[in-house]
């Protein structure tokens, strides 16, 4: 679940939108203000907005940490058996991953900004910690590239070895066709309804031709396996 979250900042206030869903990130800000831990209630409007932006940024920690037990899973999955299931997991992770880089990468101006000292609303001291808010947004930033790369190189992994089993199938079913071939020609020739065909009188010609077949299908076998194609 997604929340867009907007934050204006004054000389003496700060006011922040949220769209409403049940639960956000500031917690722990709204506890340090109660309890009276820290600084954040002896310091400006400043700092109290550089609180809340620290822990928006914290919490995609949380999000990259849950999506890459995802992907570790997705690895186990795809070694065990790769399905079409598994090309959809792998989609909407991908698909995940973008959108969070674009929710991060404009953070990462602002803080970058901020940190510069464009805004005259901040005072120095805040302005060192931005730049610990700054260093962890790249930090998540990078996080993102790290695993958009996991998931390239695990979908390499799926189309190879889809492509590998699919590989596998038509060997056995050449191999199966190879060895029919020459059965298929000897089964025609003596299903030809031509009314003299020598071998039709032979006592033994039935399990003659049995015989034959047999030995033709166990020659072909054991030559493919010399060969290791089997």
């Amino acid at each position: 679940m997604t929340e867009q979250i907007s934050l204006i900042l004054g000389k003496n206030f700060v006011i922040s939108f949220q769209e409403g869903i049940e639960g956000d990130v500031f917690d722990v800000v709204r506890e340090r203000i109660r309890t009276d831990k820290g600084r954040i209630r002896k310091m400006g409007a400043d700092y109290l907005a550089y609180a809340l932006l620290d822990s928006i940024v914290d919490n995609y920690f949380v999000v990259l940490e849950a999506i890459g037990e995802r992907i570790e899973l997705l690895e186990e999955r795809l070694i065990a058996s790769p399905t079409p299931e598994t090309l959809q997991i792998i989609q909407n992770l991908k698909r995940e991953m973008i959108f969070l880089r674009k929710a991060v990468w404009p953070l990462r101006e602002v803080a970058g900004s901020l940190e510069r000292g464009e805004s005259s609303l901040i005072n120095e001291n805040t302005r060192i910690s931005l730049r610990d808010v700054y260093d962890h947004t790249i930090h998540v930033i990078d996080t993102i590239e790290t695993f958009r790369d996991m998931l390239s190189g695990i979908l390499d992994i799926y189309l190879s070895s889809v492509s590998n089993r699919l590989n596998a199938v038509m060997k056995v079913l050449t191999i199966i066709a190879t060895i029919f071939m020459p059965l298929t020609f000897i089964v025609g020739v003596y299903g030809m309804n031509f009314k003299y065909l020598p071998e039709l009188e032979w006592k033994w010609g039935y399990q003659l031709i049995w015989l034959v077949m047999i030995g033709i299908g166990v020659t072909m076998l054991t030559y493919f396996k010399r060969k290791k194609w089997l």
